[in-house]
């Protein structure tokens, strides 16, 4: 009897614990936590709190989102499942182990920034904030219905490695909500003067910049891997 393994089967291997394992784990850790603590301080509130006074702007001091509360109540809704499920579609290990999970998880992530940015849409048109304000949360919601519908339209193609490419950049843009309410609330940021000049500068900076820097770290790993033979 042969001591080979069937086709197709392969014995899974447990991943060795790296420095650099540890360190996306605990990258990993964190993501989740900001996010999580994100949600509950900045999203339940809405739920619990069903009146005007909670849905009074924080920048323009009116009650334009009390207005507009179906459609603010569809982009938290679907960007808080978007950004809690996310970090598990970039885990090897549970990608691996529960593959149907992982693509289930998937098919909610793209769904939830289908239907969060359909409401960020409406909120950037009926801003009160003015065209300035309105426009960058118009094109921030662009670039993430953008990049997931180009990871959508990866995996479809059975483009692996462009769908994770893509995926990863819809999380990047998925967490620039959470940024904007740092910048936003904490640090040197949260300061600057005067208040819609702030929130037009953090609009943009939330998720460009996080975008920049993560496509330098990924074009800079493909250029320091082996070139492909000619």
């Amino acid at each position: 009897m042969s001591t080979f393994p069937a086709a197709g089967r392969f014995t899974a291997q447990p991943a060795k614990k790296t420095p650099i394992f540890w360190a996306k784990a605990l990258g990993f850790v964190f993501i989740v936590a900001i996010a999580a603590a994100f949600v509950g301080k900045y999203v339940f509130h809405y739920y619990l709190n069903y009146n005007q006074a909670t849905y009074t702007d924080p920048v323009a001091g009116e009650a334009n989102y009390w207005a507009m509360r179906g459609w603010l109540l569809m982009h938290i809704t679907g960007g808080m499942v978007a950004v809690l499920t996310g970090p598990w579609q970039f885990w090897t290990g549970f990608r691996s182990r529960f593959y149907r999970i992982h693509r289930w998880m998937g098919r909610v992530f793209l769904g939830s920034v289908a239907v969060g940015s359909a409401g960020a849409f409406s909120l950037a048109v009926s801003t009160t904030n003015g065209w300035a304000f309105g426009f960058a949360l118009f094109v921030m919601a662009s670039a993430w219905v953008t990049c997931a519908g180009m990871a959508y339209y990866a995996i479809l193609k059975r483009r692996v490695a462009i769908h994770k490419d893509w995926m990863l950049r819809a999380y990047v843009v998925t967490f620039g909500f959470v940024t904007f309410r740092i910048l936003s609330d904490y640090g040197p940021t949260s300061h600057l003067q005067p208040d819609n000049d702030k929130g037009i500068s953090i609009a943009w900076t939330c998720w460009v910049v996080p975008l920049m820097i993560v496509e330098v770290i990924q074009q800079l790993r493909r250029m320091r891997s082996p070139a492909p033979s000619a």
